[in-house]
């Protein structure tokens, strides 16, 4: 899927607010992000996960007419909301408005078709698609890693435990297995490895054996199920977090090769990033963080990268009484030397 919006495209209309883009989706560390970006007027910058398209929308009313921003998802749903919500709207078609930095509300011209800049959505994974990119040719890169509100929200998708549903997991629906399959063929030392690996989970081996014995499991509830049976919570300490999240993680990333696409888009950034340009991860688990502080740590010293931030960027105490998504937000920047 492939969509351009820009100043030639005046019919489209479009539906969204800058920070609050669908089904309640607002953005994490969304001024941190975009203050690190340092987005220049007429520049091009790349959404590696445009998602609902909160972030890019803050991007989109600094580029002008004259700008390019490029948006990947994996997902074609939030690729269909993201195309509305940063559409160019004609304020005199429509009454929605969006809200300034101060604040206060801003009437429509500030996305007119006028001044807003070209937008080209892909569909698929920025690890494939960075490498697409000629040399030195974007001004920042953003990625707002983990899970939307839109795949969270919706059961069929069986992301969440918290609601019943198939075990699908797939950011992609329409390729790869789903974590239905991870979780009935593999055998069980694969699937406590999976646990282990991209879970953290120290029950791994527990936790694959009545996985393995309780075969078929199809749903969500019934993986909530098992996992919760054999892994009661011992301690204050595991009573805090719910026993089936790390596996859901664990299985979420297995499924999507999240930590794969993460490195391939870390690797071609030196590559696409013009000088001067920026580079802003936001990560949610510690696996993600790990591997994006070493490399932009290691980039610094092979003289590719100025650092932006020697410790991880946090939500606010105020921004975590809003979201409490935020509270295991950690954000990274780097500049291209």
């Amino acid at each position: 899927m492939q969509t351009d919006f820009g100043q030639d495209t005046p019919e489209r209309g479009g539906r969204g607010l800058p920070g609050k883009a669908a089904v309640g989706h607002v953005p994490v560390l969304l001024k941190e992000a975009i203050d690190f970006l340092a987005v220049q007027r007429g520049g091009t910058y790349l959404d590696a996960t445009v998602g609902l398209g909160g972030h890019s929308f803050e991007i989109a009313k600094r580029l002008g007419a004259l700008g390019h921003l490029i948006g990947f998802d994996k997902d074609p749903a939030a690729l269909a909301v993201a195309q509305k919500n940063l559409a160019p709207v004609d304020s005199r078609q429509s009454s929605v408005v969006s809200e300034t930095d101060s604040g206060r509300p801003a009437t429509n011209d500030q996305r007119s078709s006028q001044d807003w800049p070209t937008i080209t959505l892909l569909h698929g994974s920025f690890a494939e698609l960075a490498h697409d990119q000629p040399t030195a040719a974007i001004d920042g890169i953003l990625a707002d890693l983990g899970v939307s509100s839109l795949q969270l929200g919706d059961p069929a998708r069986g992301f969440s435990f918290q609601a019943d549903g198939p075990l699908d997991m797939r950011m992609n629906p329409l390729s790869g297995r789903t974590a239905e399959q991870v979780v009935n063929h593999l055998d069980e030392r694969e699937l406590a490895d999976v646990i282990y690996e991209f879970g953290e989970e120290r029950r791994s081996r527990r936790i694959a054996r009545a996985l393995v014995r309780s075969r078929p499991i199809q749903t969500t509830k019934h993986l909530v199920d098992v996992i919760s049976a054999a892994a009661r919570p011992m301690n204050k300490a595991e009573r805090r977090i719910h026993p089936a999240t790390r596996t859901f993680q664990a299985l979420r990333i297995f499924v999507n090769r999240e930590l794969d696409d993460l490195k391939a888009l870390l690797e071609a950034a030196p590559r696409v990033l013009k000088p001067g340009g920026r580079l802003v991860i936001i990560s949610f688990h510690s696996l993600e963080d790990r591997i994006v502080k070493d490399a932009m740590r290691d980039g610094a010293k092979q003289g590719l990268y100025r650092l932006l931030t020697k410790k991880p960027v946090i939500a606010t105490e105020e921004e975590i009484d809003r979201n409490p998504r935020s509270r295991s937000a950690k954000m990274r920047a780097a500049e291209r030397m």
